[in-house]
């Protein structure tokens, strides 16, 4: 099974630079997609000249998340790994997934072992993925998970866009929990593999849109998917934060902004789903 690889990026050239040396240098050689989200910067001209054999998307406005799914319905392999632009596949680990999403056949996509900044420390949810409460299922080949970071995951392509790839209206911040959801409630299974690998360097500068974006994220999640009482309850919990929080107040804003599209692409999890996330908050909640 061949796999290919997608980035996306935005105003991040000379990173975006760095992790496609090291992907097309890769032994598998994948045919690899970039996805520019709209950037300012000199991107198109560095892939364009310095990268030829790297196939570049273009979009008309910053898609966030959703981009990665331009790339997949570009490509033609049956496996999909995904990289951001501070990324990159350790040598030998897509023949790897490529292998683990041949031998199981549920499987629609793996999280790996990430590997973080010059030293390769342990990115800290490889221990929460490798614990998880759901256990690892006989068709699977590690324990199951219904969460991942988008950087470090490796997806069956016919999995991915069964379920709809990345959602729109969550742009970039916990977007991954959504998917494995969707992934799930269609049957597909996501499982931890950390035998296959990925390095990630992510810019030590501030973000200050990342906690705002993650808690306005996890709140629509729930308005999409799961039992609108449990969403009604988040939100006032949200509300109540942000007369004291600068962060829920403003992540506050952007659920009520996108509230009305919520409600209109509303689709709630099967029981199956639903008892796994329930179980999953619950481990949490134990710890």
């Amino acid at each position: 099974m061949s796999v290919g690889v997608v980035i996306a990026t935005r105003d991040r050239a000379e990173r975006l630079a760095r992790t496609l040396d090291r992907l097309t240098a890769l032994p598998e050689r994948p045919p690899v997609v970039v996805v520019d989200n709209a950037s300012a910067d000199h991107t198109r001209r560095l892939v364009a000249e310095r990268f030829p054999g790297v196939r570049l998307l273009t979009l008309p406005r910053n898609a966030g998340a959703a981009a990665r799914t331009v790339g997949a319905a570009a490509l033609t392999t049956p496996v999909v790994a995904f990289s951001d632009d501070d990324s990159w596949w350790e040598p030998g680990s897509l023949a790897t997934a490529a292998r683990l999403l041949r031998d199981h056949p549920r499987l629609g996509l793996l999280a790996a072992r990430t590997r973080v900044g010059p030293d390769g420390g342990a990115d800290p949810l490889n221990a929460v993925l490798a614990g998880s409460p759901l256990g690892r299922p006989a068709d699977l080949p590690g324990p199951e998970v219904l969460g991942f970071l988008g950087c470090a995951a490796v997806a069956r392509r016919s999995a991915f866009l069964d379920a709809g790839g990345y959602h729109p209206l969550l742009g970039i911040g916990a977007e991954e929990t959504l998917l494995a959801y969707d992934l799930s409630a269609r049957g597909w299974g996501v499982a931890y593999c950390p035998e296959v690998t990925a390095w990630h360097h992510p810019d030590d500068g501030p973000r200050p849109e990342r906690p705002v974006q993650v808690r306005r994220n996890e709140v629509l999640t729930c308005w999409l998917r799961r039992p609108l009482p449990l969403a009604a309850r988040r939100t006032a919990a949200l509300a109540a934060r942000a007369r004291t929080d600068e962060v829920a107040r403003r992540a506050l804003g952007g659920v009520l902004a996108r509230l009305p599209a919520a409600l209109r692409l509303r689709q709630p999890l099967p029981p199956w789903t639903e008892n796994a996330v329930r179980q999953l908050e619950g481990d949490a909640r134990a710890r």
